[in-house]
């Protein structure tokens, strides 16, 4: 027998925030006939942090207001920014004090959106939340919940989901994730929404649009430290680096070549990566099955640098007066100054401050406690790429919770470590000391602090802190 679901008797509640996308999903929602009702939600109320100066919050609690109205659904509003502040901004200031990359996106959806938001959401009597997110949901016939990349490949948000649990999922609905983003504006206009033309929101989740150290800086003393250029000699003579090298080449099956650093292509000036699907590794899969944690261990550790710089006097101009200088280091040189090695994330471009090169600079280490920052001169430096990391035992997460690996275990899957990157393959290899991600080419810009995502086809499964 066929059961019917009346969508009446289910009530969702919609996350709305005055932008486009949780509209249209209030919108079909309403459409569809469940019993939809709105709330927004407050996160963060100090405008001084902001590059706008002004309280956006309000210019889109009036804008969801207003949609609301329009669908003709309940409207409410709940202030969070307490808890937003205790379990997202502090967690962002202690992870960049320790010199790590945290993501307050990932952290904003598991402990304000889809815990603090959704209790409240429950109180008011709601079955489900749901999100303007561009991602999709299914549940397998044994009840587990599966989630998908969204249909428009360029808005894809798993990334931001990835430490949701069963039981988030089990709350939740992603109304557009089937639908691209110019179908999203087009329903949007078709409708006459008050947010059809808002542009998307950027920055910070909940804080907007904001300068990075002047917001870190609220709560991070700012002290002057060396800017530090690594020449490629360091690696040379780098045990560490030198000992990865023979490693990974030992480990690559025959006629496979081991290509160090990311490529590059300057005439489109983007960074070329597989974003293909999963194929046979590079690497000799009983050689990497073979690997003892110990040599794992050592292929995830960053390079570190020890540079030191001997000063020598000499006699400047015409009345010869004595003057101090570094002497001459065939593995780096001091190249500028900055206000905390803490407010520096890997992979840095902007804001260094440092001319006098050929090709663009980048940061390719920070030392918080020596509060040095070191950078490298090109998109092929040595220090920006790498093979392997490591998420310990206790930041694994995850989704699919009846999928999780055994120590000893190595599977094949596609990696994300940041939101838009594309899918990068690699094998994961599960061993008492934590999981190790080896991709099958060089990336970029790996960081302590990041998420790494897992994914099987379009499917999201898990996710650790780097």
């Amino acid at each position: 027998m066929r059961i019917i679901m009346d969508k009446s008797k289910i009530k969702v509640c919609v996350g709305l925030s005055g932008g486009v996308d949780s509209s249209v999903a209030a919108y079909l929602l309403k459409q569809e006939g469940y019993d939809v009702f709105a709330m927004f939600m407050q996160n963060w109320n100090d405008a001084s942090t902001t590059l706008h100066g002004d309280c956006e919050w309000e210019e889109d609690r009036f804008v969801a207001e207003m949609v609301a109205r329009k669908i003709g659904i309940p409207f409410y509003f709940v202030d969070l920014s307490a808890q937003y502040r205790q379990r997202v901004v502090d967690y962002m200031f202690s992870e960049y004090a320790k010199g790590r990359t945290p993501n307050p996106d990932v952290l904003c959806n598991r402990e304000i959106k889809f815990d603090a938001f959704l209790q409240i959401a429950l109180k008011y009597g709601a079955d489900y939340v749901a999100t303007g997110h561009y991602c999709r949901k299914e549940v397998t016939p044994e009840g587990v919940y599966r989630i998908l990349e969204g249909a428009d490949p360029n808005k894809d948000q798993t990334y931001f989901l990835c430490q949701l649990s069963q039981e988030q999922l089990s709350k939740t609905l992603f109304p557009i994730g089937d639908i691209v983003k110019p179908e999203v504006r087009r329903i949007a206009k078709e409708a006459d929404l008050p947010s059809a033309e808002k542009k998307d929101s950027q920055g910070i989740c909940f804080v907007g649009k904001v300068d990075l150290p002047t917001f870190l800086k609220q709560k991070l003393t700012s002290v002057e430290g060396d800017i530090v250029e690594v020449f490629d000699a360091y690696y040379q003579q780098d045990p560490l680096y030198q000992w990865q090298q023979e490693k990974l080449s030992q480990l690559l099956r025959p006629g496979e070549t081991l290509e160090r650093t990311v490529r590059y292509a300057p005439e489109e000036k983007i960074l070329t990566s597989d974003g293909k699907p999963l194929g046979v590794s590079p690497f000799d899969t009983s050689k990497v099955e073979a690997l003892t944690d110990a040599e794992l261990d050592h292929l995830s550790l960053p390079v570190t640098y020890d540079i030191t710089f001997e000063t020598e006097t000499y006699r400047s101009g015409k009345h010869h007066i004595k003057k101090t200088r570094n002497k001459e280091n065939p593995f780096g040189r001091i190249v500028g100054r900055h206000e905390g090695a803490q407010f520096y994330t890997i992979g840095q471009r902007k804001g260094l401050g440092v001319g006098g090169h050929e090709n663009p600079v980048f940061v390719i280490a920070t030392d918080t406690e020596a509060n040095r920052v070191y950078v490298g001169e090109g998109h092929n430096h040595k220090g920006l790429s790498r093979f392997c990391l490591r998420v310990s035992p206790d930041e694994i997460h995850w989704i699919r919770e009846d999928l999780t690996m055994a120590a000893g275990e190595m599977r094949r899957y596609r990696v994300r470590i940041r939101y838009r990157q594309p899918l990068q393959s690699a094998t994961l290899l599960m061993r008492e000391s934590g999981l190790y991600i080896l991709f099958d080419e060089p990336q970029r810009g790996i960081s302590p602090g990041q998420f790494a995502v897992w994914y099987d086809g379009d499917e999201m499964l898990g996710s650790g802190t780097i």
